[in-house]
């Protein structure tokens, strides 16, 4: 027998949950189906839990775009459910001379962004924000924050719920064929379902890519290659040295090692960047020894011994090691030929910042 709803998305992470409820909200009947047990259990739990402002990302890029609409958003949300967060701002340090005049073009990109509330502000203007800091200079963004990300997971979660949608947790997506106006799907569970669909929402992370190799139909030459960032994390023991996020200039394919807060006021030090070929997120104590360098250039009171491993989480990059760095893909029928399917590849940082506006965003493109 085979079942039928109006939308399915794949993936119950942030992205997706975010999607669903906004596709619930216009009316759509819509199930998230989840191959794990709960919600956020991939990249929406291994990352640093930043709001971000979308001072760095190229202008008219998706990235840029969605994560500054995303940041209003987002604060938004939080404001009306007392979701837990805190609007710390950002510090984005030039550790040399040579690194000073860096920071006019970063505040020139984030203009263009439309991320109009970076600041430039001196060696002693920094000094008096951050007495632990040793810097030449530094861009101060007051919209950067740090969020409870799986608070707000739950409570995109309870709008799709309220709305009529429903969470299938335990349900791995075995094929996918494409027909005219509809994709039936094949799912396990407790049991194997198949369930036509009119709109089909891969928002699997990183597992895109895999779950849209399994669409009969879905031409192979328009799913992407996925590369995967590993970014570990450090934990700093003892009290923390500073009240706002710590930026250093961006460095190939991250935005370098710093200094983030959790909610409780914790200190971790990363991500940085490892090129792996698998999904393994164990730390290696080892390469804390790279970050001691790399923190002391604005920190230099960091104590040997005090960094110890906390987590590693990986990013689904477009690019390979050493090419330029892409976009977001929110792919549509104008580029695949499938009508009802939308496949989102490379869905990395800000990934998190801009969750509610590709909601939006998909939508549209689907309902419009």
């Amino acid at each position: 027998m085979i079942e039928s709803v109006e939308c399915i998305v794949i993936g119950a992470g942030v992205v997706g949950l975010a999607v669903a409820r906004e596709m619930a909200l216009k009316g759509i009947e819509t199930i998230v189906v989840e191959s794990q047990s709960q919600i956020g259990t991939g990249i929406s739990s291994r990352n640093s839990e930043v709001i971000h402002a979308g001072i760095y990302y190229p202008p008219n890029s998706l990235k840029g775009k969605l994560c500054v609409q995303g940041n209003k958003l987002l604060y938004e949300y939080c404001q009306q459910r007392n979701i837990n967060h805190k609007r710390c701002g950002k510090l984005i340090v030039a550790t040399s001379e040579s690194q000073l005049q860096k920071l006019p073009e970063i505040q020139k990109n984030a203009k263009a962004n439309k991320a109009l509330d970076l600041e430039f502000i001196s060696k002693q203007q920094a000094a008096k924000l951050e007495p632990e800091l040793a810097c030449y200079g530094a861009l101060f963004s007051p919209s950067t924050g740090i969020i409870d990300s799986h608070a707000l997971m739950l409570n995109l979660q309870g709008d799709l719920e309220h709305a009529g949608g429903v969470v299938a947790f335990g349900s791995k997506v075995h094929s996918g064929e494409c027909a005219k106006n509809t994709i039936l799907l094949t799912i396990a569970g407790e049991q194997e379902v198949q369930i036509r669909a009119k709109y089909v929402i891969n928002c699997a992370g990183l597992h895109a890519q895999s779950i849209a190799r399994l669409f009969q139909g879905l031409p192979r030459s328009t799913i992407p290659e996925i590369h995967y960032a590993k970014g570990n994390y450090y934990a700093l023991s003892g009290s923390s040295p500073f009240k706002h996020l710590i930026y250093p200039i961006p460095e190939e394919a991250g935005l370098g090692v710093h200094s983030t807060l959790d909610l409780g006021n914790s200190v971790r030090f990363g991500p940085d960047v490892e090129w792996v070929n698998e999904l393994n997120y164990s730390v290696d104590p080892a390469r804390a020894n790279d970050f001691y360098g790399q923190i002391r250039k604005y920190w230099p009171n960091l104590k040997d011994g005090s960094l110890t491993p906390s987590y590693a989480g990986i990013r689904p990059k477009l690019h390979a090691q050493g090419h330029p760095a892409k976009d977001f893909m929110i792919q549509t029928e104008s580029e695949h030929g499938v009508a009802g399917l939308v496949n989102l590849y490379g869905i990395e940082s800000p990934g998190l910042t801009a969750s509610m506006a590709i909601g939006a965003i998909v939508a549209e493109s689907l309902l419009s």
